[in-house]
């Protein structure tokens, strides 16, 4: 049994980590990091305790970094420094250069490192990667992804709408975004984006348009807050056919309220949601395959264990967060920017 403790107790630690690692056969979670206020829902059988220090002082072998963006890398350097294997949400730290020395001290202490890409672990991405793989879409042209929300609304004390590094939603969903195109269509030659303020009063991006540049494709991915009628999840046209698909993996809903990955059917996709394949024969509706966030965790429990190779591993992460960077100095620049340039 691996001991796990959770720095970081917010939305991301209650609703993504806590009961997706409490669903994974070989994981037991003991310990979390909740540095102020009262817990107002206590996992049974997990202690709280109030700093780092204090979780290392117990018999924990993986941390779980839920924390915000600017603080994973002095947190990951700590655990790692201490001996523990360590997942980080994404992003996985702020800058390349964080990722690159984490990745360097795991290697050092021989700890397994990854980053929470759970988004590779969603019914769609899983459906889109099966017609991929099948060829059902020929040689893809082009590739658009969206993570549109609508909240015109500011919440000026969230961290992640302050002007702080690491914030913005680039930073928020663009690793969902790019950790998926990079998996399905490897690295880009070049990359370009728009990241922006659409909503009056913001202090960080909001919105973004990325384009990956490939030698004979296109990928784009897109975000806005301010999307009442969000587009496709994913749009996909190649010269065999187009797979387009709307609607947002229910896993997110479901651990929302309350539900867990160990309940039977406890993240069923409506049929009216599912993909629909277009080709010169017609138009047929792609039930989604069904995936889970417990995946991810599963692997990590093996390969701490040596029974499987790391699925997510740092190098792929310290990839999305080149794009990241890369992305930025583009919007800066409002020029095209080679890869390799990172």
């Amino acid at each position: 049994m691996i001991n796990v403790g959770l720095v970081g107790f917010g939305f991301a630690g209650k609703v993504f980590h806590a009961p997706v690692i409490g669903a994974v056969d070989g994981l037991r979670l003991t310990t979390i990091v909740q540095r102020s206020g009262a817990p107002d829902a206590r996992p049974a059988g997990v202690e709280f305790v109030r700093s780092v220090d204090a979780l290392l002082d117990r018999a924990i072998d993986l941390v779980v970094i839920a924390t915000p963006n600017a603080s994973h890398y002095s947190i990951a350097r700590q655990c790692l420094s201490a001996g523990r294997h360590v997942v980080i949400d994404k992003p996985f730290a702020t800058t390349a250069a964080e990722a690159e020395e984490l990745i360097g001290l795991a290697r050092s202490h021989a700890k397994v490192l990854s980053v929470y890409h759970n988004r590779r672990y969603v019914g769609d991405f899983v459906t889109l990667q099966q017609l991929l793989e099948q060829g059902a879409l020929g040689r893809v042209a082009a590739y658009e992804s969206h993570f549109d929300r609508f909240r015109p609304e500011l919440r000026p004390g969230a961290w992640r709408e302050q002007a702080l590094s690491g914030s913005g939603v680039w930073f928020d969903l663009g690793p969902h975004l790019l950790d998926q195109a990079l998996v399905l269509f490897g690295v880009p030659q070049a990359i370009s984006a728009d990241i922006r303020i659409e909503r009056p009063g913001a202090q960080a991006d909001d919105a973004f348009d990325v384009t990956l540049h490939y030698p004979a494709m296109r990928a784009l991915l897109r975000a806005s807050m301010l999307s009442a009628a969000p587009g496709p999840t994913f749009a996909v046209h190649g010269s065999g056919g187009s797979f387009v698909k709307f609607g947002t993996d229910p896993q997110e809903a479901a651990l929302r309220a309350g539900a867990t990955p160990d309940e039977p059917n406890w993240d069923t996709e409506d049929p009216a949601m599912f993909g629909a394949l277009t080709t010169s024969a017609g138009t047929t509706r792609i039930a989604t395959t069904p995936s889970s966030f417990t995946h991810y965790y599963a692997n990590v429990c093996d390969a701490i264990l040596g029974q499987a190779p790391l699925a997510v591993t740092p190098e792929q992460a310290l990839a999305v967060m080149r794009g990241l960077e890369l992305a930025v100095a583009s919007n800066r620049q409002r020029c095209l920017v080679p890869w390799g340039s990172a």
